[in-house]
């Protein structure tokens, strides 16, 4: 079949952790940025390496790239000088003793048991049995006293070894030989596991940029602190989509337009530098776009976006648009330039939540059964199909972190006769021409609606708080008092406060730990912001807002809605 007879088909993954740096000290609170990083984002690269005539559209959030940077940076640092390592669990790893308090040490335990139990820790019987003498004891803090350093060591190095990157275990000698020696692990044995951490982590940018040169990947971006802009543009556009919707008692975000354009110009000027160029596309945070986003997007110079089927289908049932084919083409909104693109949420959501269950081979021929079918239906069509998904919480629930998957999925998609892998802007260099959209009903890929921001008590509260610390910032800044350097920090700090992740967590619908952590991690940030400002934060900062999440955490990962931490 010729080329441009062939169904077009784009993997988009979506790289993104929140800013787990704590304000004030440096440190990190969580550890999620340097566990994927050392799993999801090398094996990612690896897998479009292996097979040169794979492609796919890799999107980045900012503040990962900014943090990313920054573990490579501090552990190359710690190694070369002895610098601080400001990751708790890191020094731990490097420790050459232990804190003797039982609750520091039950804490340790804890942290080094975070991951899927089923794929992580009962898949190396080293640290199943080291799991499973850890749950004999318990929080019995008497026994976890009389616990020995190396049980300490041993446990770490594996929690460690657990979270490598499927491609490194098979790939690195080092970690071969870590891997075979089972216990007993030395100081000079755990530093050489930090170097190669340090290592993986520097090269994680590099990679995708040579990608990205050669043609086998474009990147994209996210702006800057992962914001839902349609709500930072205007609140009250979280009626389109549920009208009867309970909203904050604050009615519009304080320069709400300026925020968004600055999130959308940091985007833009940290991609530059960490790829050297600047991005055509954008995912817009969790996919969320309005009518008033799109064209601020089109003002910032992006040729293309994406976002949730359910958008377009509320947005054609609006217009009583009633055309075939959505949402297998592109689609221009009317007076904009750029580009919307559509996920196909059946095909995402097997990748994201049904596959693990399969077979490799048995989830592989499923989905290009169902794309043949689609290529079928859409034969003499100008088509795309759009497969949009984190590009690293899914494989989390996958065997050998859906290695068997993912080396089957580029392979079978590469060679496929009546299938094409493209991204974006290749499929419109190409000459797609878009459908015109004469309306847009703000949501989100999340249902279609932006209901996991907004609407619910506790997140309603959360967007009060950010109006106040927001007003604060104003008056600072109106005022005339902060030095430049000052500015530029309470900026950014503002920019984190902003973000979406927070929002998500909200609410009694999610694990009880994580509303927890993201609930003290939100207040602290808004208590520095405060600081940054030379004002005293208010009182109700100092106490939980939450009511505390009710679900069940899985497989020792935070659920995060349908993903995973």
């Amino acid at each position: 079949m010729a080329a441009e007879q062939r169904l077009k088909v784009v993997l988009c993954w979506h790289m993104h952790q929140p800013e787990y740096r704590d304000a004030e000290t440096g440190h990190y609170r969580l550890p999620w940025t340097y566990l994927h990083g050392i799993k999801d984002y090398v094996d990612m690269a690896a897998h479009l390496e292996a097979l040169p005539e794979a492609r796919a559209v890799v999107n980045f959030s900012p503040v990962l790239l900014e943090q990313i940077e920054e573990y490579a940076r501090q552990i190359q640092a710690h190694l070369e000088s002895g610098a601080e390592l400001r990751d708790p669990m890191l020094a731990a790893l490097i420790a050459p003793s232990f804190p003797i308090e039982p609750g520091a040490r039950l804490d340790l335990i804890k942290g080094c048991l975070r991951g899927h139990e089923e794929r992580l820790i009962k898949r190396f019987a080293p640290y199943k049995r080291l799991a499973d003498l850890a749950a004999q004891v318990g929080d019995q803090l008497d026994a976890v006293r009389y616990l020995h350093d190396q049980f300490l060591v041993d446990l770490l190095v594996w929690h460690h070894l657990a979270w490598m990157g499927e491609t490194v275990r098979r790939g690195d000698l080092r970690v071969k030989r870590l891997i075979a020696r089972r216990t007993a692990y030395s100081l000079q044995e755990r530093r050489e596991l930090l170097s190669i951490i340090g290592e993986l982590m520097a090269s994680i940018t590099g990679r995708y940029r040579r990608l990205a040169e050669q043609g086998r990947a474009e990147l994209s971006v996210t702006p800057y602190a992962h914001p839902i802009l349609p709500l930072l543009l205007d609140i009250q556009i979280a009626r389109e989509a549920m009208p009867n919707v309970l909203l904050p008692e604050l009615k519009a975000y304080p320069g709400g337009s300026e925020r968004a354009r600055w999130h959308i110009e940091q985007a833009i000027a940290i991609f530059r530098q960490h790829f050297g160029f600047d991005p055509k596309g954008c995912w817009p945070s969790e996919g969320a776009i309005s009518e008033a986003s799109l064209k601020l997007l089109a003002e910032s110079g992006f040729g293309w976006v994406a976002s949730g089927e359910n958008v377009l289908r509320n947005s054609l049932a609006a217009a009583r648009d009633t055309s075939e084919g959505a949402p297998y083409r592109p689609y221009r909104l009317r007076d904009t330039s750029v580009v919307a693109f559509f996920r196909d949420d059946t095909l995402s959501d097997l990748i994201g939540f049904s596959y693990s269950h399969w077979h490799a081979d048995d989830a592989v021929a499923n989905l290009m059964h169902r794309l043949e079918t689609i290529a079928t239906t859409q034969a003499g069509r100008a088509s795309i199909v759009s497969i949009i998904l984190d590009g690293e919480n899914a494989w989390d629930h996958y065997p050998e972190n859906g290695y068997y998957f993912l080396h089957g999925l580029y392979k079978k998609l590469s060679a496929h006769p009546r299938l094409e892998l493209t991204t974006y802007s290749k499929f419109l260099k190409d000459g797609a021409a878009p459908a015109e959209l004469t309306r847009l009903v703000a949501g989100s890929w999340v249902h279609g609606t932006l209901a996991t921001w907004i609407g619910d008590p506790d997140k309603n509260r959360a967007w009060d708080m950010l109006g106040d610390a927001k007003r604060c910032f104003d008056r600072a800044m109106a005022s005339g008092r902060l030095e430049a350097a000052q500015v530029q920090r309470a900026e950014r700090q503002l920019a984190i406060c902003e973000g979406s992740d927070g929002f998500w967590w909200f609410g009694p619908h999610n694990p009880v730990a994580a509303v927890r952590d993201f609930d003290r991690l939100y207040r602290r940030n808004l208590i520095y912001l405060y600081r940054l400002l030379g004002e005293s934060p208010p009182d109700y900062l100092s106490q939980p807002f939450t009511f505390g999440g009710g679900a069940a955490e899985q497989g020792g990962v935070m659920r995060r809605g349908k993903d995973t931490g």
